[in-house]
């Protein structure tokens, strides 16, 4: 049987950065995978040579976000499959796709989005969103790259500082929730459209990210059934289906369970976290090409 390929979509350099993707390539080799690390930025790639591209870990995107998206659409008119889809990808790449998950009935953190950062006041935002501090994004992003946490009365220098940031660049304004520094972040992943593993992600002290990049901790967990509830929920309005997906979830002091972010590009599926999913990963992704 010949070997089938595939390619691994990443970074020039993935230096700093916590990856275990890999872990799914000698599972994949079993299945008769040959797997092929390319960062996406590479010219003159023939992705004919490919049966399947997954976008694995190309996290520096957002810096050239036009770019990213004419190389996919290169892969996606080659011999290629794009893993996950390419029109998943369009939708999911601007943070504008919470407003879609918010009109299907799903919960999500109480923002505002604008196409640049100029007069808005943060303490009016402040009132607004109900909340004394407030966390300021670009709509693409990821890492927690330019993301700012702010408080009413911020200084002017600050003002200035955002107004440079996000020039000519759309920006997203959502209510902080500050249960995230002693709940964390909860992130349900999904593989072949079942519920794999769950981890929660604690920032560090002192800090709002939870990315482990930043010094938060993670830890593996058996998520509460609401929490999944609002996964199948959140994942029901998404179509076509994705190979994988995370989830990401905060909960406000009422209670609710609100949607942070839905990763369905290259999030990180934290393999290492849980035995067994990096085969099952392997597995869902042979199924998923094949069909």
């Amino acid at each position: 049987m010949s070997e089938r390929r595939c390619a691994f979509l990443t970074m020039e350099s993935t230096e700093g950065w916590y990856i275990d993707a890999d872990l799914a390539i000698p599972h994949l080799r079993e299945l008769g995978w040959s797997v092929e690390s390319i960062p996406w930025r590479r010219a003159d790639v023939d992705w004919n040579h490919f049966e399947a591209v997954y976008i694995c870990t190309p996290w520096d995107y957002p810096e050239d976000a036009n770019l990213f998206l004419s190389i996919l659409e290169q892969i996606d008119r080659s011999g290629a499959q794009l893993v996950n889809a390419l029109e998943t990808v369009r939708w999911n790449i601007a943070k504008t796709y919470l407003r879609d998950l918010q009109s299907g009935g799903v919960d999500i953190v109480p923002s505002f989005w604008f196409e640049d950062f100029n007069e808005q006041n943060i303490d009016e935002l402040c009132d607004q969103l109900g909340c004394e501090q407030i966390i300021v994004k670009p709509v693409v992003s990821t890492n927690a790259s330019n993301t700012y946490l702010l408080s009413r009365g911020t200084s002017t220098s600050v003002h200035e500082e955002l107004r440079e940031v996000f020039e000519d660049r759309p920006l997203i304004v959502q209510r902080y929730i500050s249960s995230i520094t002693s709940d964390g972040e909860l992130s349900l992943f999904y593989i072949g459209g079942e519920y794999s593993h769950a981890i929660r992600k604690v920032p560090k002290s002192g800090d709002f990210r939870v990315q482990e990049e930043h010094g938060a901790q993670l830890s593996l967990l058996d998520p509460p059934e609401p929490f999944k509830a609002a996964a199948r929920k959140t994942l029901n309005l998404v179509r076509p289906s994705p190979l994988y997906a995370r989830c990401d979830f905060v909960r406000d002091v009422d209670g609710v369970i609100m949607v942070m972010e839905l990763e369905l590009i290259e999030p990180s599926l934290y393999l290492r976290m849980q035995p067994g999913s990096a085969a099952r990963f392997a597995s869902a992704f042979d199924e998923f090409v094949t069909t």
